[in-house]
């Protein structure tokens, strides 16, 4: 198997979660006590969130690919940026790193397409939602991506984002909201939902939607065990 790396800590809440899903989908396909040889470099996250608060995207750039030098320094053979806004940058740190690289958008489009869905809603940051860096990865699929209408619907995600679900705070009220904002994406057409920041499924999962949801955390954690094996 090869070494899977992580560029975690984006946040340490979702980090967690591909900790877990790595090491239990090697078990589910290799038995026995096998378990993923994973490095993980956790960076600040309030350096990405300023970066990406001020439109730097060289900054988040250069955050970023040191990480992932980091870690194909440390022997990693496979690299996975642990967040979906993060991918802004993939395409220049793929080239730069020389690493087989697993795209979070790609992977999700993939299991999209496995469904045979055809349009689906986007929840996740305002630069997930808002740029088109999400949205044409899945155009060349020939997905079609809708997002909540009401900027603030876009601007109640945000905040939540970075002052709960980024700090593993798990709220009732928060999750009801959620719902609410991905309930007027169905009724908008919505046939499946994306919950395109990986911090989002530790509040919302299938159970609480009627229509199939997409959990970027676990698909990409998947593909990620599927390349590694």
């Amino acid at each position: 198997m090869k070494k899977i790396g992580l560029v975690g800590g984006i946040s340490w809440a979702s980090t967690v979660d591909y900790y877990r899903y790595i090491n239990e989908e090697t078990n589910k396909k290799m038995g026995s006590l096998n378990f993923a040889e994973c490095i993980i470099y956790s960076v600040n996250f309030e350096h990405f969130r300023t970066y990406n608060a001020q439109y730097n995207w060289d900054a988040t750039f250069r955050l970023l690919v040191d990480a992932a030098f980091q870690l194909k320094n440390a022997g990693a053979e496979i690299l996975l940026l642990g967040a979906n806004t993060a991918h802004i940058v993939a395409e220049r740190i793929s080239e730069k790193i020389g690493l087989p690289f697993i795209d979070i958008r790609t992977a999700t489009a993939n299991a999209i397409n496995k469904q045979g869905l055809k349009k689906v809603g986007l929840i996740g940051t305002v630069y997930t939602m808002e740029l088109n860096f999400y949205k044409d990865k899945f155009s060349e699929q020939s997905i079609n991506v809708i997002i909540p209408e009401s900027n603030t619907d876009r601007q109640y995600i945000e905040e939540k984002l970075l002052n709960e679900l980024g700090k593993g705070i798990l709220l009732p009220e928060t999750k009801k909201k959620f719902i609410e904002i991905i309930e007027k994406l169905i009724k908008q057409g919505a046939e499946g939902i994306v919950l395109g920041c990986t911090e989002i499924p530790l509040i919302i999962s299938q159970h609480d939607i009627s229509i199939p949801v997409f959990n970027t955390t676990l698909i990409h954690a998947q593909a990620a065990v599927e390349a590694a094996l």
